[in-house]
Formats: C-alpha cells, sequence, structure tokens
C-alpha cells in the first residue's frame, strides 16, 4: 500500500494547525523544489555569514581558531547521530508506521531520549578533555590560540546536542515528506551565526562567533519541533533499549556512524595539516569549501533528500523497478545540472570569490589563494552530488555497509594523499609550481594548501567509482547502465562547451567594460553565466536530452506528464531500460 494513502487517526485534528508548514509533499520534483528553494537560501546566508566574517577577520589566525573549534562538536554528532536519521531511523520508523502507528510514536520517543542523554553525556565527557584533545587538532597553533580553541570548542558543545534532538525531528518530518519545515531549520541555523559575528562579538569577543553557532543550532532544532509534535511525537516515558525496532536502528547506526567518523577524522587531518602551514590556510580551506558546496547542496543533496523517501517505499512495497527508475532519473538529472555548474566554478573562480569574500580585512592575496582552492576543489563538485543520490538508494535497502566502506576508503585516500602532496611533493617545487600557474598564483605565498583540496576532490571521485562499482555488482541494477552512459555522453561535451563559451565572455565583457568595481565583476560574472547556461540549454532543448525534461519539471512541473510518456516509449524500446534517482548520504 501507498504510504500516501495512508491516514493516521491521531492526526485528524493535528493537521487543522500549522495548516501551510504540516502540508506533505508528495512528488520528488515538489520535494526537491522545496529543498533546493530552502538551500539556496540558506546558503545565500551563509556567504553573507563568510562574507561578514572574513570581513571583519580576515584570513588570519582568529577564524584559523573559529574554524578549528568546531572540529570536535562537529564529530559529536556525526558519529552519534548524523548519519542515524536517513540511514537507521527513517526506514525503521516508516515502515512501523505503516503498520502500527501507536508503536511508532513510542520508538520515535525512545530515539529522542537515546539522542538527547547520548549527546549529553558524550559533550560534557569532550568538555573535560577538551584540553588534551586540541593540541591533536591543531599541532601547529601556539598556546595562546589552542587555549583559545579550547574555550569556544566547549561552548560549541552545546550544538550538537540541539542539533542531535533537531535531527530526530528531521527524521519524523522526512516520513511524512513535510519538507517546507524542515527548510527552514538550515536557515535559522545560518541567521544564528550571523547574529553572533555581528552582534555578540561586541560583547563576548570572538568567544562571540561560538555562542551564535549554539543559537543557530537551537534555532534549527526550535523552528521543526512544533510541526513535529503536532504530527504526533509525545514525550512519554523511556520506552527502552530492548525492543527490536530500537535494536534495528542501533544496528544500523553503526556503520553509517563509522563512515561518518572516517569523514570526521579525515577533516580533523586536513585541520591539523593546515595549522602547520602559514598562519590563515585553514580559512582559506573552509572558505574555499563553503563556496564548492554550494552547488553540492542545492542539487545534490536535496535531490538526494526528496527522493530518499520514494526509494524506501518503493523497496518496502518490493516494487525494484519503480525504485531502479527513481534512481536513474536522479542521477541523470544531478548530473545534468551540476557538472556545467562545476566547470563555470573552475572557470569564474576568482569573480566568485572576489564578489562573495573580497571586503574590509579580507586581502587580495588571500582573495587568490582562496580563488586557486575553489579551483582544486569544483574538480570533485561532481562526484560529491552525485555520492549523496548515490548512497541513499544503498540506505533505501537498509545496506549502510557499502557507503561507509566506499567513503571511508576515499577519505583514507585524501588523508595520504594530503600529507604526500604538501610534506614530500610540494617541497620539490615541480608540481607546486605547475599548479601554480595553473590557478594563476605563482607570486602568493601558503599556495601548498591547494594541496588539501586537491586530495578532497581526487578522493571524492574515487568514493563515487566505489559506490558505482558495488551497485553494478548487482545484475539486477545493470539495466540502467545503458541510459546512465549515454546521458554521459551527451552532457560531458556539452558541459564542456559551457565552459569554452564562458571563459571567452569573461574576456569578451573585460574588452568593452572595466572591471574594477564590486557591480562590474558581478555583471561580468552574471553576463558569461548566462550566455554559457542558455548555450547550454540550447543544446539540451534541441538535442532533446530527457535530463532537459527533468530539469524543467523540476523547475515548474509543467511537462511531468509528457516525460513520463518519453520514459515509457524509452522504456519499451530498450530491454529493461529504467531511470533511477540516489544520493549518498554525507
Amino acid at each position: 500500500m501507498s504510504l500516501e494513502k495512508i491516514t493516521y487517526p491521531n492526526q485528524k485534528y493535528k493537521l487543522m494547525r500549522f495548516s501551510i508548514l504540516n502540508v506533505s509533499t508528495r512528488s520528488i520534483t515538489g520535494a526537491a523544489l522545496i529543498l533546493a528553494a530552502s538551500v539556496l537560501v540558506s546558503r545565500f546566508l551563509g556567504l553573507i555569514r563568510d562574507r561578514i566574517l572574513a570581513g571583519i577577520f580576515g584570513a588570519g589566525i582568529e577564524l584559523d581558531i573559529y574554524f578549528a573549534a568546531f572540529r570536535i562538536p562537529d564529530l559529536i554528532y556525526s558519529i552519534i547521530i548524523g548519519g542515524a536519521i536517513t540511514s537507521a531511523f527513517i526506514p525503521v520508523f516508516m515502515n512501523k508506521l505503516a503498520k502500527d502507528e501507536e508503536h511508532a510514536w513510542k520508538i520515535a520517543q525512545s530515539f529522542f531520549y537515546i539522542a538527547g542523554v547520548g549527546l549529553s553525556g558524550i559533550a560534557f565527557l569532550m568538555f573535560l578533555l577538551m584540553p588534551f584533545i586540541m593540541p591533536l587538532v591543531v599541532p601547529g597553533f601556539d598556546a595562546e590560540s589552542r587555549a583559545t580553541a579550547v574555550e569556544m570548542s566547549r561552548i560549541m558543545l552545546l550544538s550538537p546536542i540541539f542539533l542531535g534532538l533537531s535531527a530526530v525531528f528531521t527524521g519524523i518530518l522526512h516520513s511524512f515528506r513535510k519538507f517546507l519545515v524542515y527548510s527552514l531549520a538550515p536557515i535559522f541555523y545560518n541567521i544564528g551565526i550571523i547574529i553572533g559575528a555581528v552582534w555578540l562579538t561586541k560583547y563576548f569577543g570572538i568567544n562571540g562567533l561560538a555562542w551564535g553557532v549554539v543559537l543557530g543550532a537551537f534555532g534549527h532544532m526550535a523552528v521543526q519541533a512544533p510541526i513535529t509534535f503536532s504530527s504526533g511525537l509525545r514525550l512519554t516515558p523511556f520506552y527502552g533499549f530492548r525492543h527490536p525496532e530500537i535494536k534495528r536502528i542501533l544496528k544500523l547506526m553503526l556503520p553509517r556512524s563509522l563512515g561518518l567518523a572516517a569523514y570526521q577524522i579525515n577533516l580533523w587531518v586536513i585541520t591539523a595539516i593546515a595549522s602547520t602551514l602559514v598562519v590563515g590556510s585553514l580559512t582559506v580551506f573552509n572558505l574555499a569549501n563553503h563556496l564548492q558546496y554550494l552547488p553540492i547542496g542545492l542539487i545534490g543533496v536535496s535531490f538526494a533528500t526528496a527522493v530518499f523517501p520514494n526509494l524506501s517505499q518503493a523497496i518496502s512495497e518490493r516494487d525494484y523497478k519503480d525504485y531502479l527508475s527513481e534512481l536513474s532519473k536522479t542521477l541523470r538529472g544531478v548530473f545534468f545540472m551540476v557538472l556545467p555548474v562545476s566547470i563555470l566554478f573552475f572557470i569564474m573562480r576568482a569573480q566568485i570569490v572576489r564578489i562573495v569574500l573580497g571586503t574590509g580585512e579580507f586581502s587580495w592575496e588571500a582573495t587568490r589563494l582562496t580563488a586557486a582552492a575553489l579551483g582544486a576543489f569544483s574538480l570533485g563538485i561532481f562526484a560529491y552530488a552525485l555520492t549523496p543520490v548515490l548512497s541513499k538508494a544503498f540506505y533505501a535497502q537498509e545496506n549502510t555497509k557499502t557507503p561507509v566502506i566506499a567513503s571511508s576508503i576515499g577519505m583514507g585516500v585524501n588523508i595520504l594523499l594530503s600529507a604526500f602532496l604538501i610534506y614530500i611533493v610540494f617541497p620539490n617545487d615541480g608540481l607546486l609550481a605547475f599548479l601554480e600557474r595553473i590557478l594563476k598564483v605563482s607570486d602568493v605565498p601558503g599556495v601548498a594548501v591547494i594541496g588539501l583540496p586537491l586530495s578532497f576532490s581526487i578522493s571524492g571521485i574515487i568514493a563515487l567509482a566505489l559506490l558505482f562499482a558495488a551497485f553494478f555488482r548487482d545484475k539486477r541494477n545493470i539495466s540502467i547502465l545503458p541510459e546512465l552512459t549515454l546521458s554521459t555522453l551527451r552532457v560531458v561535451p556539452s558541459a564542456l562547451a559551457v565552459g569554452i563559451v564562458s571563459w571567452i565572455m569573461l574576456r569578451v565583457y573585460a574588452f568593452i567594460f572595466p572591471i574594477e568595481t564590486f557591480v562590474s565583476i558581478f555583471s561580468q560574472t552574471i553576463f558569461a553565466s548566462l550566455v554559457a547556461l542558455v548555450l547550454y540549454l540550447a543544446i539540451a532543448y534541441f538535442g532533446r536530452f530527457q535530463e532537459f525534461d527533468f530539469l524543467v519539471s523540476f523547475l515548474g512541473n509543467r511537462f511531468k506528464k509528457r516525460m513520463r510518456r518519453a520514459t515509457q516509449v524509452q522504456l519499451d524500446g530498450v530491454d529493461d531500460f529504467h531511470k533511477d534517482n540516489s544520493s549518498p548520504a554525507n
């Protein structure tokens, strides 16, 4: 039975309240549109946040400390709760909800308690151990900088508690496809950090940034709480650990938590390496990382989050054909959208950094170095956008081990390659000099930091390749390989054409107009981007790309019926030619 047709008796009066936010989104495109719009607003606020931070502090030791202080709180959240929602809680909760609503809510209540108590206990332990842990996070910092990082990180330990409880709310809202209220949560999170940077630093100094993170995490939780409780969650007495569903959630959590532990250890090592480089290296890496994550979050994560309930439902109903169809469609759509964007990010890296971060104390050298790091990051954007989708395909089948193994291998490669490049290869000047010429930073000090994003991109591509290899080991999945291959052969040359045209248009604009002000640089970037993207869409339209229909459906939902008819024609003409959507969790 379809989850969309289920009516839960206890919700009849609850759905009257918060009517707008309580709406369930049934289609993938509708859900993805909501999520993408929220990601766009959230990321826009994130760009404002980073611009404020860069303008106030520059690429100096203050922001290095701020980013280093995140490591332990992020580690706690990710390992304990971050992967449990998508990989463990949602499938178990949805399955039970369709059979026994009252029992399902008891499971949710118990998991809420487990998350709150577990995170609080570990946060308290880390509070006590922080002075001993921080030297391992930033071995290159001096004693004063490490002491400040300890103080800020201790404040930030409140954030994983709030975010953990918020994650339980998120899992419940996703199960009911109530994406609208969830989409507001990251917006509130960024608003909190902005408040910390603009106002709280006036009263608490640099620690105001840490309090801003805590405020943002609380807002992330608080905005989801009313709709979650109106949907049916009640804080009744603890249900216990012994029930089979609770045990199953904890069992499914373990592999995913290990995978996220690998990811966090990877960030830990990157932070440690960056702390041994010139001051500002950690800031450059993180600011460039935030920029490159914009298309990943907007496209890859949004579609991965939106398609996951559909994949889970198809598996629960044993409709494997529909599962593959949803997965293929999403993979091809995401690749179609993200590849030209990643190429534009490489071509326009200097313009992007100047527009977003080029203000106040953020120097010209820091701008150029961050642009070089963004260029290195852009090589792997497509991989990190597809990984969430493909990972969700495994999670829908309650297979949490495969994505964990793939990501762990990728992170291991990243750690080894980062250390190898920075401490062994780059000191010999050969490869580093070549990269300096390509990225146009030959006269900028501290260029060795680009080894970190370069390794990050390479490892992401390797992890994605491993996921695909594991996915196609199942012979049933090979049926979608022809359409994925055909899509790649269409999209890659078209996206390369976008890059060439954008490069030419940047120079045409600079030849006609001066580009010395913010407005002129912004206009140059918009002009070149629009010309290139119009060309790309024209190629897709006249070339009858199915991915173009998917994009149209996503943006306006006008051609949904036509897309389905075209899909059916193709399915009839090609043996087992299915379409799938998949996204791996970060």
